[in-house]
């Protein structure tokens, strides 16, 4: 059985135990429990939550761990004490994982656990993780990123996104798939996939164009004129084009061409299929066209994106 450490300091968010869950489940599929899980602490006993409320936890010297995680506070550079980072320094010699959620991060980058590694934390901290730990070779857009036994998440929800690879690596996809169902995930997120979703970043205000674009990104594959996509939020065509500009502040061509960007990288990065058939799959119609729409978003043509994410182990 494998013995999980969550750590818990002084005003941690809630949030860290979401990835709970999906070791629990992945307890329940199993025919014998594989993960054994305890909340641990410099001190044990009661640490107070963001929340208000306390939860009970192990002191650091109550036994070894396969793996170890720690989740952050609100603010980011919130200071560690001396005795969580001597443990957190010994921990990467001894623990076969270490990882961080959210601003967790910052723990590990004062222990300097991160120093010459690549990491993520939440996007809104991770300009200063960057600032204050220039050793760190910090991308803020990734869900999650795995460098060695050192594992790093983005904020709130990345990490359960974490945990289910770590049970991918345990225990296999089928037993990770199954989870992401059962917990209702709308996918699993590679960890190289950006923190923002596009359709929130468009923050369409009415439902009409809200429905527009739930239309589109459910059928990149098609030809997404104005026309269509009108005919989708039941306007005209002249009520669409002035509506959608005035809700998202983009042209429909432009959040479609968005769309098909945020579809083709995630395959692109999950490497299961040609780049041929991703570029069809996602409306742009051919290899030449995708290239050049990922030159202009993303600096890098889709081969090397994709060779990017198999040599930092995002790629099986």
């Amino acid at each position: 059985m494998l013995r999980i450490g969550y750590i818990v300091v002084p005003n941690f968010q809630v949030m860290i135990f979401g990835g709970l869950t999906v070791f629990e489940l992945a307890n329940r599929l199993t025919k014998e429990p594989h993960y054994d899980i305890h909340l641990i602490s410099e001190g044990g006993g009661p640490v107070r939550s963001s929340l208000g409320y306390s939860v009970m936890t192990d002191s650091f010297d109550e036994g070894g761990f396969d793996t170890l995680i720690i989740g952050g506070v609100m603010t980011g550079a919130y200071p560690a004490s001396a005795g969580l980072i001597e443990y957190l320094r010994g921990a990467v010699k001894s623990t076969r994982r270490v990882a961080s959620m959210c601003t967790g991060a910052f723990f590990l980058a004062q222990a300097g656990v991160l120093d010459d590694r690549r990491a993520t934390t939440h996007w809104a901290h991770a300009r200063e993780l960057q600032t204050t730990y220039p050793k760190i070779k910090v991308e803020e857009d990734r869900i999650f990123i795995i460098d060695g036994p050192v594992w790093t998440s983005a904020g709130m929800t990345a990490g359960t996104d974490l945990a289910v690879s770590m049970v991918e690596r345990d225990l296999g996809v089928k037993v990770a798939r199954i989870i992401a169902k059962r917990m209702v995930m709308f996918h699993r997120r590679a960890g190289g996939q950006l923190q923002h979703s596009t359709l929130l970043d468009l923050d369409a205000k009415t439902d009409r164009i809200q429905t527009a674009l739930v239309y589109a990104k459910s059928n990149l594959h098609t030809s997404l004129t104005v026309d269509r996509l009108a005919e989708a939020a039941n306007l005209s065509v002249r009520q669409f084009s002035r509506a959608f500009r005035e809700e998202t502040g983009q042209s429909p061509a432009k959040a479609v061409e968005n769309l098909r960007l945020e579809a083709a990288r995630l395959m692109v990065e999950q490497g299961r299929l040609p780049i041929d058939i991703v570029a069809r799959e996602t409306g742009f119609a051919d290899p030449d066209r995708m290239r050049r729409a990922f030159l202009r978003a993303f600096g890098q043509p889709p081969q090397v994106i994709r060779r990017t994410s198999r040599a930092n182990g995002e790629l099986p």
